[in-house]
């Protein structure tokens, strides 16, 4: 809804789009298919609905990627997650295995909840920044994972993705036809992939939460051309936010831009709020139409936009260790996310350095 500037502020960020959400829309409008047919949703299920979650997506692995030479993604083995220190603060979900889902109602934050926002999303660009750094031939994505790890709690933060519904790493790494959630394994990285570090830190009681998709090594000129439109389709979205802004005028940027270029938009994972919870109203999506209503941008209210682009289909497929999801046809995936603020006359990007 539309609001006054001199409301409290508020707080928005997506891990999310995997948890249960509640609304009072009937199903078929939430989750954007039409009954009786054989149409992809485009959200997912808690983990708790895992065998509907087996009726809504197709868990095939392609065997062949088409038209590349490119092989496959597939599961690699994971080490043992890794300790951290028992002084540092957990987000309460640690440990308890249990889908927090989307907190109803946006947050409100004063000040100093804004001060430390900024302090969370500043160290998880860091941490990114340096993530990004290690992206060359030959290194294991689980390798990232444990410098990232070591980062965050050198800093005195918590690896937000850590044990979030039993997530069982500090990072997501989602490499080629992985749209999102990919969990970092014992698999090299290899010459022309692309790969997305989603990175988010909880410190002093907020998430900080971003994301960048990076080229290992000589990537084909295809692959460059995705992210960097992915990256562009960000950029426009930040654009044009300010108070009195739609959130539906984000998604039809993104969705604009992407069409131009002839490249699909991931309706399934959606923008949210972020701050002392992990996911918090309001959902951004990032298409030009949607089931669910829309709200008006307010000051200090920061929206995390993560456009997710795609080669080909839209459609997800989901490994069976109910995180990792890839696109179905194999084709490559982009993304890249920010957290902002709304202030007056635009936005202020939290997470940069």
């Amino acid at each position: 809804m539309a609001a006054a500037s001199g409301l409290q502020p508020r707080l928005l960020s997506t891990f999310v789009g995997d948890r249960l959400l509640h609304s009072r829309l009937p199903l078929p409008h939430l989750f954007g298919y039409k009954t009786g047919g054989g149409h992809h949703v485009s959200m997912r299920f808690s983990r708790a609905l895992s065998g509907l979650t087996n009726l809504l997506f197709n868990r095939r692995i392609v065997e062949e990627v088409p038209n590349t030479k490119r092989k496959p993604l597939r599961p690699g083995k994971l080490s043992p997650r890794r300790p951290v220190p028992d002084n540092i603060l957990k987000p309460p979900y640690v440990d308890t295995r249990q889908s927090p889902g989307i907190s109803s109602g946006a947050e409100v934050h004063d000040e100093m909840g804004i001060e430390c926002m900024r302090a969370s999303g500043r160290l998880a660009a860091q941490v990114l920044q340096y993530a990004g750094t290690l992206v060359k031939p030959g290194v294991k994505t689980d390798e990232i994972d444990e410098a990232v790890h070591q980062m965050i709690i050198e800093n005195g933060a918590y690896p937000s993705p850590l044990g979030y519904g039993g997530f069982p790493k500090s990072v997501c790494t989602s490499v080629n036809e992985c749209i999102c959630h990919g969990i970092p394994d014992s698999r090299e990285l290899e010459d022309g992939d692309i790969i997305n570090i989603d990175v988010t830190v909880y410190l002093n009681g907020y998430h900080g939460d971003t994301s960048a998709t990076f080229f290992c090594g000589d990537v084909s000129d295809s692959a460059r051309k995705l992210v960097q439109v992915t990256k562009e389709c960000l950029d426009k979205a930040i654009s044009i936010c300010a108070p009195g802004v739609e959130l539906k005028k984000i998604g039809k940027t993104i969705h604009d831009h992407a069409d131009k270029h002839r490249y699909g938009v991931v309706r399934t994972f959606v923008g949210h709020g972020v701050g002392r919870v992990f996911h918090a109203d309001p959902v951004v999506l990032h298409c030009s139409k949607g089931p669910l209503p829309f709200n008006l941008l307010v000051t200090s209210l920061p929206p995390r936009l993560i456009p997710m682009l795609t080669m080909g289909s839209i459609n997800p497929v989901m490994w069976d260790d109910d995180w990792t999801v890839v696109t179905e046809d194999g084709s490559l995936s982009a993304q890249f996310e920010h957290t902002i603020l709304i202030i007056e006359g635009g936005a202020e990007i939290l997470t940069q350095c």
